[in-house]
C-alpha cells in the first residue's frame, strides 16, 4: 500500500507512514477522519490512556500553529525537519495568566494545549468606612426634612422627635451592653426618666431636669433589686451612666428649644456640628497624614480636625450674625470652634465604647449610618456647650 499523506504542513514532502496492520488490532477509520479534520484525539488528551507502542513503528504528525498569537517557545513546537530529535521540555510550573498551558503529548514534537485560565476579575472597590453612600445621603436628607418640618411648623413637635430618638438610643445602648458584656441596665426606668428629663427641661428649666436625673438614678437602683444581687453594682452603674450620657445631655437641646428663638438656635447647633464632621472628613480624606488617636479611631487625623474646626467656625460666624438676635460674628467663631472640639471628643468617646464592646455600630436602624446612637455621638456632648455659650452671649 502506498504511503498516505497526513498533512501538507510547512515542509514539502512531509508524510505520515501508515503502520502495517498488527495482528489482533483493527484499523480505526475514525482516527483518519479525526486527523483530516485537524483534531487531536486518542492519546493526545491527558485523560485518555495511550495505546501500547508498537516496536519499530514511528509516526510523525506535523500540525499547523494553534493560533497566530502563540509562538512556539525554544524547544517546543514542530521539529526543524522530520525525524529530528526534540529535547524534553519540563512543563511550566506557573503559566502566565491568559496564556495556553501545554502538556507533553505521546507524539514527538507535539504538545496538547489545555484551556487557558480565565483572567481574575478585579474586585469591586469598597467604599470608605464600608458605608453605603447613597443610603447615607438619603437617610440624612430624610432626617433633615423631619427636623426642619417639626421645628418651624409646631416647635413643641420637635421635642417629641428628640424624645423618640433618645428612647431608641437608650434601647440601643442597653441592648449592646447586655449582648456583649452581660450588663443588665434597667430599660424601663431609663426610658421613662429620659422622657421626664426632656419634658421638665423644656417646660420647667434646667433645675427640674437635674432633679429628674437624680430620680432616674434612684429608680434604676430600685428596679434592679428584683434581680439577684450578683453584679448589682455593675448594672446600676451602667444604668446611671446611660441616664446621664443619653437623655440628660439631650435635655440641653430641649433647653435651647424653649427660648423665643429656639428653632434658630437648634439650626445653629445642628449646622456647626454637621460642619465639624463634614470638614474633618473632607480635609482628612484629601490631606490627612498624622493620626489623631490611632488606638481609638484610626481614620481621624489632625489635619481633618483642623478642617473640621475651620468649617465649623465659619458656619458659626455666618449663622450667629444672620439668624441669632443680638449675635455677632466673633461669637460665632468661638462657638463654632468649641462645638468642633466637643463633637470630636464625643465621637472618640463613642468609639471607645464600641471598641470596648467589640462592635462597629450601635444599631442598624439607619441604613448607611448605623444606629441612632451612631448619629448622636457628636451631638450629645456638643449640646450643653452650645447652650451655655448662647446663654452667655445672648441670654437664655
Amino acid at each position: 500500500m502506498p504511503p498516505v499523506p497526513a498533512d501538507p504542513g510547512p515542509f514539502p514532502g512531509a508524510v505520515d507512514q501508515v503502520p502495517p496492520a498488527v495482528p489482533g488490532r483493527s484499523a480505526d477509520p475514525a482516527a483518519g477522519q479525526s486527523r483530516e479534520a485537524g483534531r487531536l484525539s486518542g492519546p493526545l488528551f491527558r485523560d485518555e490512556q495511550s495505546e501500547a507502542a508498537v516496536p519499530g513503528v514511528t509516526e510523525t504528525v506535523v500540525l499547523r500553529a494553534i493560533s497566530d498569537d502563540v509562538t512556539p517557545a525554544p524547544g517546543r513546537g514542530a521539529p526543524p525537519y522530520p525525524g529530528a530529535p526534540v529535547p524534553p521540555v519540563p512543563p511550566p510550573s506557573h503559566p502566565a495568566a491568559g496564556q495556553p498551558h501545554f502538556v507533553p503529548s505521546s507524539h514527538p514534537g507535539q504538545e496538547t494545549p489545555v484551556a487557558a485560565q480565565s483572567t481574575p476579575q478585579p474586585q469591586p472597590r469598597k467604599q470608605r468606612g464600608g458605608r453605603n453612600l447613597q443610603a447615607a445621603i438619603g437617610v440624612g436628607v430624610g432626617l433633615g426634612v423631619v427636623i426642619i418640618a417639626s421645628l418651624f411648623v409646631v416647635k413643641a413637635l420637635f421635642l417629641f422627635v428628640v424624645m423618640a430618638a433618645v428612647s431608641v438610643g437608650v434601647w440601643e445602648l442597653t441592648s449592646r451592653l447586655a449582648e456583649r458584656k452581660q450588663i443588665k441596665a434597667p430599660l424601663v426606668p431609663l426610658v421613662a426618666g429620659g422622657i421626664a428629663m426632656l419634658a421638665t427641661g423644656y417646660w420647667a428649666g434646667v433645675q427640674w431636669a437635674a432633679a429628674s436625673l437624680a430620680l432616674t438614678g434612684l429608680a434604676v437602683m430600685v428596679w434592679r433589686m428584683v434581680e439577684p444581687p450578683e453584679n448589682y453594682l455593675r448594672d446600676i452603674t451602667a444604668g446611671v451612666f446611660t441616664a446621664f450620657y443619653v437623655p440628660f445631655l439631650a435635655t440641653f437641646v430641649a433647653l435651647m428649644l424653649a427660648a423665643d428663638d429656639g428653632p434658630q438656635r437648634i439650626v445653629l447647633f445642628l449646622i456647626v456640628t454637621i460642619c465639624s464632621d463634614t470638614g474633618a472628613y473632607a480635609v482628612g480624606y484629601k490631606f490627612g497624614k498624622t493620626k489623631l488617636a490611632p488606638t481609638i479611631s484610626p481614620g481621624k487625623t489632625r489635619e481633618g480636625l483642623a478642617g473640621g474646626i475651620g468649617l465649623s467656625m465659619l458656619a458659626g460666624a455666618v449663622l450667629m450674625q444672620l439668624i441669632i438676635d443680638g449675635g455677632s460674628w466673633w461669637q460665632g467663631l468661638i462657638l463654632g470652634g468649641c462645638a468642633a472640639v466637643t463633637a470630636t471628643l464625643g465621637d472618640l468617646g463613642e468609639s471607645m465604647i464600641k471598641r470596648d464592646l467589640g462592635i462597629k455600630d450601635m444599631g442598624t436602624l439607619l441604613p448607611g449610618h448605623g444606629g441612632i446612637m451612631d448619629r448622636l455621638d457628636s451631638l450629645l456632648p456638643t449640646a450643653p456647650v452650645v447652650w451655655l455659650l448662647l446663654a452667655a452671649f445672648v441670654g437664655s
